[in-house]
């Protein structure tokens, strides 16, 4: 992986494009308020036009990706699955093999950020690199994928907000008894915190990331240091070896695959840097860096808190089954004895969840805007328009809420159906960059000319793509597994994933047979752009 500053292709003799748009965008402002030349060029390049602000350097879009991934954070309530399914061992050694699967897909899709620095992110990399006949469907239906992961993802914040805040109730008053519609009711507070954020204190949110992201560093030891310290210690073997199938899956190879794929989940959201991309400087070179430092910075915390979480246990039975609905909140009791130390630590993860959600709905909102610009959503003449005083896509903001609130309205009559709907995360999501990494691997494998950016993984790249795309396959497939099979797999434990996953697909096939094939316009593709370079070319010298 290298950083190419002349920003040539990899290996390739500029060509009349590139070199005749190096000199046209020299002095380029083309690119709004703090773009650069290069950014300007970008967008040239892509055909489109610069309509938000460029509000992100590198260390404020890391601070946005890192504390919307928030990965130690998650680890601490989303352990529950993997440790059913292997205790000690699946959490461990399932999360090494998540982290470097999440690295090859992450790196995978830095290298296309940096080729096409678009908001649209995988769909428009898709139209870009898929075979031309294929280009135009392969791209509407992984934007359509993109677009609802990334809605679903926005109501996990706000959800798990919700369900903290009661579970803290429960803590410090026994007799209180959670309700669904006070859950939402909670959710719905966060989410208009949220969109008061993303819209009234837009400005603020660059400098924001940069505070949380100091947040999310110190608020790990402020966690971390009381916990190893007061709580008692598991013994190593309990830790490291002893693996304790506790889902009653009959085979323990099934089952540690399992409990691996949940750990998915902890790394979902570096993506969130490409969505922003049209509001980032230098996007070719700040996105791909900020996606790739966000997977090692959130990698080494969250292996450390489940190393710590693991050694201060406790008792199993006792903290599996917790009166407070998540089995973290008695561990962190166990360590402290301290009703008010306790709320205290978990107030601060509460925190940081509300601030990832800022990030989450900052990105689902530009992911729709970007596909709605190519009329891939039903409404798109709406959804595409950016509100002049904010420079920000107001109406796809408007749609990420109300999304959200249909969400938490239906957790009030069931949180089973509520749950399937948000599982769509993971599988959409990664269907969504493994359509993008098998297109560059079949590139790659018939040595076709691709026009990488400034950020190229090299030789390197054939077997990097190669394992993400095994790596992605095979956890969107285990995700479609109940976390446990014991007593008995019913309405309410049954992991509905696989039936929504397949019944968003088949409707949006279906949307696209009767209407969306007729309005989707779809990305230019590569021969397009190199039609457009050649009439420039022309023009240019026509000039003379």
């Amino acid at each position: 992986m290298r950083i190419l500053e002349t920003r040539q292709a990899d290996g390739a003799v500029p060509s009349g494009k590139e070199a005749s748009m190096m000199q046209d965008h020299e002095l380029s402002v083309n690119g709004g308020a703090g773009s650069t030349k290069w950014d300007a060029a970008d967008m040239e390049k892509l055909g489109m036009r610069q309509q938000t602000k460029r509000r992100f350097g590198l260390v404020t879009i890391l601070g946005f990706t890192t504390t919307m991934m928030c990965t130690w954070e998650s680890a601490i309530p989303f352990f529950f699955t993997a440790f059913l399914n292997g205790g000690g061992p699946s959490m461990l050694y399932g999360y090494m093999f998540a982290f470097f699967g999440a690295l090859a897909t992450c790196a995978s899709m830095a290298e296309m950020a940096s080729m096409y620095p678009i908001s649209g992110g995988q769909y428009h990399w898709v139209a870009l690199l898929a075979p031309r006949r294929h280009a135009k469907f392969l791209s509407w239906l992984t934007g359509w994928l993109s677009t609802l992961g990334w809605q679903a993802s926005a109501s996990v914040g706000t959800y798990l907000g919700g369900t903290i805040i009661q579970s803290l109730l429960v803590l410090n008053k026994p007799t209180y008894e959670p309700k669904a519609w006070q859950a939402t009711l909670i959710m719905f507070a966060i989410l208009l915190l949220t969109l008061v954020v993303n819209t009234v204190l837009v400005r603020l949110l660059p400098g924001l990331e940069g505070v949380v992201l100091i947040l999310h560093v110190v608020g790990f030891f402020a966690i971390l240091i009381p916990i190893v310290h007061l709580a008692p210690i598991s013994s190593n073997a309990f830790v490291w070896t002893e693996f304790t199938n506790l889902s009653g899956y009959s085979s323990d190879g099934l089952s540690w695959f399992v409990g691996q794929s949940a750990t998915a989940i902890l790394f979902i959201g570096y993506d969130g840097a490409c969505h922003m991309a049209e509001e980032v400087e230098n996007a070719a070179i700040n996105v791909p860096r900020a996606m790739i430092f966000t997977i090692f910075i959130n990698g080494a915390y969250g292996f450390a808190t489940y190393i710590f979480i693991l050694y201060c246990f406790g008792n199993v039975e006792e903290t599996l089954a917790a009166p407070y609905g998540l089995p973290f909140i008695q561990i962190f009791y166990n360590a402290t004895q301290s009703k008010a130390g306790t709320t205290a630590m978990i107030s601060l993860l509460l925190a940081m969840y509300i601030f990832a959600t800022f990030g989450f709905v900052a990105s689902a909102s530009r992911q729709a805007w970007a596909f709605s610009r190519d009329n891939g959503l039903p409404l798109s003449r709406f959804f595409k328009r950016v509100d002049a005083r904010w420079a920000i896509p107001l109406y796809t903001l408007a749609l990420t809420g109300t999304i959200d609130v249909c969400l938490g309205l239906i957790n009030i009559g069931s949180s089973v159906a509520f749950n399937a709907i948000v599982s769509l995360v993971v599988s959409s999501y990664l269907s969504s960059y493994l359509v993008p990494i098998v297109l560059m691997i079949m590139k790659r494998i018939k040595n076709e000319r691709v026009n990488f950016g400034p950020w190229t993984l090299g030789r390197w790249g054939l077997p990097i793509n190669i394992f993400a795309a095994a790596y992605t396959l095979l956890t969107v497939v285990f995700t479609f597994f109940p976390p446990t099979v014991v007593p008995a797999v019913t309405a309410v434990t049954m992991n509905w994933s696989c039936l929504i996953y397949g019944g968003v697909i088949i409707l949006g096939i279906v949307y696209y047979a009767l209407m969306g094939h007729k309005q989707y316009i779809g990305p230019s593709t590569e021969l397009d752009l190199g039609e457009r370079a050649r009439e420039r070319v022309t023009e240019r010298q026509d000039s003379f």
